[in-house]
C-alpha cells in the first residue's frame, strides 16, 4: 500500500456509516442565522430553548449532532448526516423543526417575528473530514497513474 493510500486507509473506514449499497462518511458543518439577525438567542432561556429543540429535531430524524454551537444571532454545528440525507433536507429539518418548537415554547416571537419565520432563509455549508483534499488528490492522481501503467503494459 502506497503512502497515500494508508493515509486514507482502513483507520477511517472505522468511523463510515454502511448500508446494503454504500460506505462513507457525511459530516457537515451548517451556519444558519435569525431572521433579520436580531439577537434574540442572547437570553439565556432562548439559547438553551433553540439548543434543545435543535437537539430534538436532530434525534428525531437520524441525525448526530457532534457539536453545537448558539450565538445570539446565528447557529454553528458538526453533524453528521444519514447517508440517505441531503445536505438541504438536514438544514430544513433542524431550522424547521427548531423554529417550530422555538414559537412553541416562546409564543411572544410572534410579535418580533411576525410573518412566522425564526431563521433567515440562506444558510453556509461545508464538508468536514479528517483528511485534506491534497491527500484525497494526490490519491486519485496516483491511483489513476498505477491503472494507466497496468493497461498498457
Amino acid at each position: 500500500m502506497n503512502s497515500v493510500n494508508s493515509e486514507l486507509g482502513n483507520k477511517n473506514l472505522s468511523n463510515c456509516v454502511r448500508n446494503s449499497r454504500s460506505v462513507g462518511y457525511s459530516e457537515y458543518h451548517p451556519q444558519w442565522v435569525t431572521k433579520y439577525r436580531f439577537k434574540t438567542l442572547g437570553k439565556e432561556s432562548h439559547f438553551v430553548g433553540c439548543e434543545s429543540a435543535i437537539r430534538s429535531v436532530a434525534e428525531r430524524h437520524g441525525i448526530l449532532i457532534k457539536e453545537l454551537g448558539v450565538m445570539p444571532d446565528h447557529v454553528y454545528v458538526v453533524a453528521v448526516l444519514p447517508p440517505e440525507m441531503s445536505v438541504s433536507t438536514a438544514i430544513g429539518l433542524l431550522k424547521g423543526g427548531s423554529s417550530y418548537e422555538m414559537f412553541r415554547k416562546h409564543p411572544n416571537f410572534r410579535m418580533r417575528y411576525w410573518k412566522g419565520h425564526f431563521w433567515g432563509r440562506g444558510y453556509f455549508y461545508r464538508s468536514v473530514s479528517n483528511i485534506t483534499e491534497d491527500i484525497v488528490r494526490r490519491y486519485v492522481r496516483e491511483d489513476n497513474t498505477q491503472r494507466q501503467r497496468q493497461l498498457f503494459n
